[in-house]
């Protein structure tokens, strides 16, 4: 379920600090982008940040709910997107320390991404 209108302003507003914060349906969630990069997910009104090697175990501290996860051909898919402890919506400043270590690990995760590979006609007209 994606999140109300109601729910992404208030996201927009209290994530403003970051950058530019825009939100868009994927995959009946909603993304939550800043500058371009997804730092977060919102499933049902509840936010998701990205967790990595470099922030899981303070999710895990925090005692957050486990990850957004699907089944696919039997098996479990984590997405790596931890739920954000709802005391931080509460303390405003701590929900942009989370929101910051979010989108470290959204752009450490980009960053091993191979890059897109492009179609030949682009690549030949670029030599010429």
């Amino acid at each position: 379920m994606v999140a109300s209108e109601t729910y992404a302003e208030f996201l927009r507003e209290q994530l403003a600090p970051l950058g530019r914060i825009t939100l868009r349906r994927m995959f009946g969630k909603t993304g939550v982008f800043c500058d371009g990069v997804m730092l977060g997910m919102v499933t049902e009104n509840t936010l998701y940040f990205r967790v990595d090697d470099e922030n899981r175990e303070t999710f895990r501290e925090a005692e957050a709910f486990p990850p957004l996860n699907y089944a696919k051909k039997g098996q479990m898919i984590d997405l790596a997107f931890w739920r954000v402890p709802e005391r931080l919506f509460d303390e405003p400043d701590e929900l942009i320390a989370w929101a910051r270590a979010a989108l470290a690990a959204a752009h450490r995760v980009a960053a091993k991404r191979p890059a897109p590979k492009q179609p030949k006609a682009s690549r030949q007209r670029k030599r010429s």
